[in-house]
């Protein structure tokens, strides 16, 4: 079987659509910025080294320092598949992103989208 090209995609290409997901919706960079430390562990400069690096998504989550403890706590469909059932573990976390990149855009307060 072969593997979902999403993997091999460019962190840095999807990036700006985050960022612009969420300002449309009157969001900040800093606060997708936010969400993806909060996920990976990245510092703010270790993630925008990995935005100009042009590494692939499975390079970005490979060099997480550190997935974040309550991500078991991430629940919900994206793309219509729930997150919590995703085989693939890199595509997990793919979706994990996804899905809180979505809440943030979806004006979720910001304590619940970092499970806090």
């Amino acid at each position: 079987m072969s593997e979902h090209r999403v993997f091999s995609m460019r962190f840095g290409s999807v990036y700006p659509l985050y960022v612009t997901k969420a300002e449309r919706k009157g969001r900040t960079r800093a606060e997708v910025d936010r969400v993806i430390t909060w996920l990976t562990g990245y510092s703010d400069a270790q993630l925008q080294a990995q935005v100009e690096n042009g590494c692939d998504f499975r390079t970005f989550f490979a060099e997480a320092p550190a997935l974040n403890p309550n991500v078991a706590l991430i629940e919900g469909v994206v793309c219509g598949v729930r997150v919590e059932e995703v085989e693939d573990p890199l595509m997990q976390k793919i979706r994990y992103l996804d899905k809180l990149v979505d809440e943030l855009a979806k004006g979720r307060a910001m304590e619940k989208i970092l499970r806090a």
